[in-house]
């Protein structure tokens, strides 16, 4: 038996109903006790430099398969995948099981304990590596010998994403990229003018603190930072030209990663943010979607969130500010093949149908993600015009991927139990930041 997270140390943010996760980016919450993994028997990543299992299906191949998703915006989408799939593959029933982000995690190491994961499922950066080195991912290297799934279709920083010691296991289903949702009645009713074109991080907190001093009798805020470091902390880091994790080392005791963080510090102390108490008891999004703030760092995948909302007619995106540099954190989902599923090859054949142009560009034409499928990105703009949702696709120009790790979550915990002490002040951000360095090395060097 092989202790796959001996510090049972997991982090409970990110993707919550309203804002699902790209996607997204946290692992699950602390179990109490490590999650015991077999490596032997379904494959250690030692062994799994061979091609793995594959072979074509046969068309009137029969089989149930059960396809682990997080994100209910996103099932309207994924059931016109699956209509479409069938059409080739009928005799293949398709059940989708969508388990909120904050409980996915947990149960899926439920599921990898006792093999029973679903036969397809979603992935995420700071997971791939520690269920591929465990052998409970099948390799897709069958299917793309067999030219049924080619990498070159999708961003080279998500392909490499999913690949652990030179083997393929996930299939990029779609990218992130991070702007600022904006409500441009707050900004009305505020009487703060948008912003247009590029800005800096002094404008930004100006215009945060000006919004949230003029609608103060509202109860309502400028702009808001939060725990989730893909959308908010780690984007700073990497505009104030500093690293969250660079060659297996921390970069939080670098003067320029603390400056990223002190910029949310700043943001609080100014009152351009809600406190991190009140953003630990209502996050970001559910502030923006209440229609209580005016600016969200939010991802490209929040579009899906404002369907068929008040909000939808009146967001528009910016670009985020610019600190020393311009930067935006770059994530995407990817669809994984369980290595103990039972019906194996029509799971590879469902995961190869959702790698198609066909199945992406029907993600691009619904709004809900930008699919990674090369020329099926622009579909995704035109699904909210008046949005400039533009912003997202233009970000991939200085975009930098999300900061992983082999087990992300363990120093993800050290993240959130740390960090809000200071982005309250009641700490200073060099002490707060030097300790978690020291804590995030640590753990590193046990991976």
């Amino acid at each position: 038996m092989k202790n796959l997270f001996p510090s049972a140390a997991w982090r409970s943010a990110r993707r919550t109903p309203v804002r699902p996760p790209t996607r997204r980016v946290a692992a699950g919450v602390a179990l109490g006790v490590g999650l015991a993994m077999v490596a032997s028997g379904c494959g250690s990543n030692a062994e799994s430099a061979e091609p793995g299992e594959y072979s074509a299906a046969d068309k009137d191949l029969t089989a149930e398969i059960t396809y682990g998703v997080w994100d209910k915006n996103q099932v309207a989408a994924i059931e016109e995948n699956i209509t479409a799939f069938n059409e080739e593959y009928p005799n293949i029933d398709v059940s989708v099981n969508v388990t909120p982000y904050a409980e996915y995690w947990t149960k899926l190491q439920t599921q990898a304990s006792s093999d029973t994961l679903p036969d397809l499922f979603w992935i995420n950066g700071p997971n791939i590596g520690l269920y591929a080195s465990n052998g409970k991912l099948e390799p897709i290297t069958g299917a793309v010998d067999a030219g049924d799934i080619d990498p070159a279709n999708y961003p080279e920083a998500l392909v490499d994403l999913y690949t652990i010691d030179d083997v393929r296991y996930g299939v990029p289903k779609d990218f992130d990229t991070i702007g600022i949702w904006a409500n441009k009645a707050l900004f009305e009713k505020a009487g703060v003018p948008l912003p247009t074109g590029d800005w800096t991080w002094e404008e930004f907190q100006k215009t945060a603190a000006d919004i949230s001093a003029a609608l103060a009798a509202d109860g309502s805020y400028g702009g808001a930072g939060g725990m989730d470091g893909q959308t908010t902390y780690y984007n700073t880091i990497f505009q104030a030209g500093g690293t969250v994790i660079e060659d297996g080392t921390s970069g939080y005791s670098s003067p320029e990663t603390q400056a990223g963080i002190q910029f949310w510090t700043d943001l609080i102390a100014n009152n351009g943010s809600p406190s991190i108490q009140q953003l630990t008891d209502t996050t970001a999004d559910q502030w923006f979607t209440s229609g209580k703030l005016a600016m969200y760092w939010g991802g490209s995948w929040f579009r899906s969130a404002l369907t068929d909302t008040e909000l939808e007619s009146d967001v528009v995106v910016l670009p985020l500010p610019q600190g020393e540099e311009q930067a935006t954190v770059i994530h995407g989902v990817a669809n994984v093949v369980s290595a103990s599923s039972k019906e194996k090859q029509a799971a590879q054949a469902l995961q190869a149908f959702l790698a198609s142009k066909e199945a992406q560009q029907q993600q691009g034409d619904a709004g809900a993600v930008i699919p990674a499928f090369e020329g099926t990105q622009s579909a995704f703009t035109g699904s909210m015009p008046e949005a400039n949702l533009q912003v997202f696709l233009d970000a991939l120009d200085y975009a930098q991927p999300l900061p992983v790790s082999k087990n992300s979550a363990v120093w993800n915990a050290f993240e959130t139990d740390l960090l809000p002490q200071g982005f309250s002040g009641e700490k200073p951000v060099k002490d707060t930041a030097d300790e978690l360095a020291s804590k995030m090395n640590a753990a590193l060097a046990e991976e």
